[in-house]
């Protein structure tokens, strides 16, 4: 192996040009003219909805370390000064390039599509007459004209506020400074009377009437502006008295933060300008002269026209094919859904599988169950009208034990998950708010449920959160499981959440911030371990992001011992793949398709015995250190097997894939003359086959839509595989070959459906019963015994 310094700086990416890699792959999606025109213009919106949350959070992070006197230097070698005067060089013309294809591009081809976006002076006069006594009626009385002047201060500005500057005077006066703020109350885009798809903006509207607003005055200009603020608001929770006053007091903080952006029109006067860089504290780089539009956002509101002509067909969620037909009330005699999580594991992939189908029913036959003893659910982010959390109330309603933990911290949710600790404690239900120091992060749900045999756990360990409205556009994993070990791991989280410490010793469950690093670790080296024996040795990796340089550094190493590595990262990815002799064993790949693909998966090839997990944690150092969060095992082979098919669809995907270049830029993956193979089309076909079929695992696995298998195990050859690794080993004692009709042949072989080598530090052997519960062995014997006593 080459004696490589691991640490040096140019084997790592910049976090921040990173992410803004990612906004670019966004940005190229609202560009390309295979997309639909309406696709087009969703991903231009979403363009502008991330950058402003990147200014907000991470250049409004940097400034601050600025502001702080930091000098430190990240992995890459870059100071917090050098890191934000590379961000806004490198976000500037990417502003420019949206700007210039809405302008000569997309909004003439909409045009020509029949949805016309026109400026007021454009518009037939009568069509201006009934835009005016629109104004007249409906928009000036919510405007408040702002003057700047001696006698007036500087109005405030909030945050990504779209306003007008307005230079008048009266009669030779020097102009005065005026801001008129764009009511956010108001629809933005409005409706040319008699024309359903022809609109004006409502900034626009005003800027023609403000002879309306603003009487008897000489307007010499108006412009538009946006004022993006820092949101990265600092708080010390460990001298913190209360974290609901705690969050409470960020909030207000945030509306005062400083302004990290200014967005301008592209011909602002310099005397408008001036005044609003000093008072608001701008440098000249700071400001973005901007072309059209200055914000795309409310331009989702287009995409919900009814023009299927002008966008992908609709996706419905379906249901999963192991509950469509499951009674949704468990008091009925017929079979309930813990029945059927108890005689195997589900995995549920959103948007594919309905939420309300799967996890929304789950809670939902908790609250009712007349068996259920407790209900616990850790909320990181849900809806403003959460089904979720109306079930967790139905629970204590129907005197279930009821605990519920909810992230106070989530980035942008505070105000939202307030307001649900004060509904939930209204309804007497015990309620968590976090941890000092540490962001709660898991999606995970627990139900205690009474039952013939005794206590049963049955839990839910998912990739996304809580929230039927994300599920529906993030591509997400979940797994239902009544699989005890887990069920007990879960238990000693829900217990940290209220209790005064964190367990470091869990049966399966990768648990951060005490044992999911090292175990991540430990697999990673036992990978490299492989390789340098001569054995399979592969590492697949579906994350959001990459940015912990210690996992950066593994990966490193595993590369240079041989190891085929495969990173399909969303988001930011600090390592740099392709370096000869470092990591020409990587490839990094990253897909942005109509959802955002926000599923964890991790692969570990292990010698030919695979290894497969799904969780919460991406690849930093905030997931892996600073918060709560989970990862569980999946071990059923057909379940495998869906997880298989999704990386396999995903690293041969030709229409919607990116591969990294060791210089950390992207090129698009064509398909030139081989067909399309779109992953997340891929999925909805395996989706809807699965429900005709009543394909129990969810999605059938079409391996004519994929080019080649890319993975070790397959269900056929899992099984196989798995038998003989008892049928064959030396030690068998004689008389665990039973004879039977078919040879002679094991009990392990003649009840191979039954069992499987579990996952587990704890046991060896899991037996499926006759009622399809489940029972674990640490020997082989007591798994044989079982199986005989079962089904002989």
């Amino acid at each position: 192996m080459t004696d490589r310094d691991l640490t040096d700086p140019e084997y790592y990416l910049n976090r921040e040009l990173s992410e803004l890699a990612f906004q670019e792959r966004v940005l190229r999606e609202g560009m390309d003219d295979r997309n639909l025109p309406l696709e087009r213009l969703r991903f231009l919106a979403f363009f502008t909805k991330n950058t402003d949350e990147f200014f907000m959070k991470r250049v409004g992070g940097l400034k601050q370390q600025i502001d702080a006197g930091v000098t430190k230097t990240t992995p890459d070698g870059r100071t917090p000064k050098e890191q934000w005067v590379e961000v806004l060089d490198t976000a500037r013309p990417l502003f420019a390039q949206q700007s210039e294809y809405w302008q000569s591009v997309l909004k003439p081809t909409l045009a020509d599509e029949g949805i016309e976006i026109w400026t007021p002076d454009e518009l037939p006069e009568g069509d201006q007459e009934q835009l005016r006594t629109h104004f007249e009626e409906s928009i000036l009385p919510t405007l408040t004209p702002l003057a700047f002047d001696p006698a007036h201060p500087f109005p405030f500005i909030s945050n990504l506020s779209l306003s007008l500057a307005v230079l008048s005077s009266n009669g030779g006066d020097e102009p005065t400074f005026t801001r008129i703020k764009i009511p956010p109350n108001q629809p933005r885009l409005i409706s040319v009377s008699g024309e359903a798809d022809r609109y004006v903006l409502i900034e626009d509207l005003i800027e023609r009437n403000l002879d309306l607003l603003l009487p008897d005055l000489d307007i010499r200009d108006v412009s538009k502006f946006k004022v993006t603020r820092n949101a990265e608001v600092r708080r010390n929770e460990e001298v913190a008295e209360d974290l609901v006053d705690m969050v409470e007091e960020v909030i207000e903080q945030r509306r005062f933060a400083t302004v990290v952006r200014l967005e301008v029109d592209a011909d602002m006067p310099d005397g408008s300008l001036a005044i609003l860089k000093d008072q608001l504290g701008v440098d000249d780089r700071e400001v973005f002269h901007r072309e059209g539009p200055i914000d795309f956002e409310d331009f989702f509101e287009l995409i919900d026209l009814d023009r299927p002509d002008l966008k992908p067909p609709a996706w419905s969620p379906k249901p999963h094919p192991r509950l469509g037909s499951l009674a949704s009330d468990t008091r009925d005699e017929t079979k309930s859904i813990f029945d059927e999580i108890k005689h195997g594991d589900i995995l549920a992939h959103h948007p594919y599988h309905s939420f309300e189908g799967t996890v929304q029913r789950f809670l939902d036959a908790a609250a009712t169950d007349p068996d259920v003893l407790a209900v616990k659910a850790a909320i990181y982010r849900t809806a403003s009208d959460s089904k979720v959390i109306q079930s967790l109330i139905n629970a204590a309603d129907n005197g279930k034990q009821v605990a519920v933990m909810v992230e106070l911290k989530a980035r942008f949710d505070e105000k939202n998950n307030l307001e649900w600790v004060r509904q939930l404690e209204e309804e007497g239900i015990h309620v968590a708010y976090g941890t000092v120091g540490l962001k709660t992060h898991t999606k995970t749900a627990l139900v205690v449920r009474r039952e013939d045999d005794g206590v049963q756990l049955y839990s839910h360990i998912g990739t996304g959160n809580y929230h039927s409205g994300t599920a529906k556009g993030y591509s997400d994993l979940g797994l239902l499981t009544a699989d005890r070990d887990i069920g007990f791991d879960l238990t000693k989280v829900f217990n940290f959440f209220t209790g005064p410490t964190l367990d470091d010793r869990f049966r399966k469950l990768l648990i951060a911030p005490v044992t999911m690093r090292e175990r991540f670790t430990e697999m990673i080296r036992r990978e490299a371990e492989h390789a340098r024996a001569g054995q399979r040795a592969r590492i697949v990796v579906k994350i959001n992001g990459l940015e912990d340089p210690s996992m950066v550094e593994e990966l490193y190493r595993a590369s240079m011992a041989g190891v085929e590595i495969d990173l399909i990262v969303r988001d930011i990815c600090r390592l740099r793949p392709g370096i000869e002799g470092l990591s020409d064993n990587i490839t990094v790949h990253s897909i942005v398709g109509r959802f955002l693909e926000h599923a964890r998966i991790f692969y570990f090839e292990n010698g030919g015995s695979p290894e497969w997990y799904i969780g919460s944690a991406d690849w930093m150092t905030r997931n892996l250190d600073y918060r709560v969060e989970a990862v569980t095992p999946v071990e059923d082979t057909q379940l495998r097997e869906q997880l298989r098919f999704i990386l396999e669809a995903s690293l041969t995907d030709n229409r919607r894939r990116w591969v990294m270049q060791s210089d950390g830029t992207y090129e698009a993956v064509s398909s030139d003359d081989d067909p399309v193979r779109d992953i997340q089309e891929i999925l909805m076909t395996a989706t809807e086959a699965a429900l005709d079929n009543g394909y129990g695992p969810g999605m059938i696995v079409d391996t004519d839509l994929i080019e080649e298998a890319l993975l070790v195990e397959n269900v056929t050859e899992s099984e196989t595989d798995a038998r003989s690794e008892v049928s064959d080993e030396a030690d068998l004692d004689a008389d665990e070959k039973q004879t039977h009709s078919d040879g002679g042949v094991s009990v392990f072989d003649v009840y191979s459906e039954y069992w499987y080598r579990p996952d587990s530090e704890t046991y060896d052997w899991a037996v499926r019963t006759a009622e399809g519960d489940r029972r674990y062995f640490k020997t082989r014997e007591g798994a044989r015994d079982r199986l005989q006593t079962e089904y002989e």
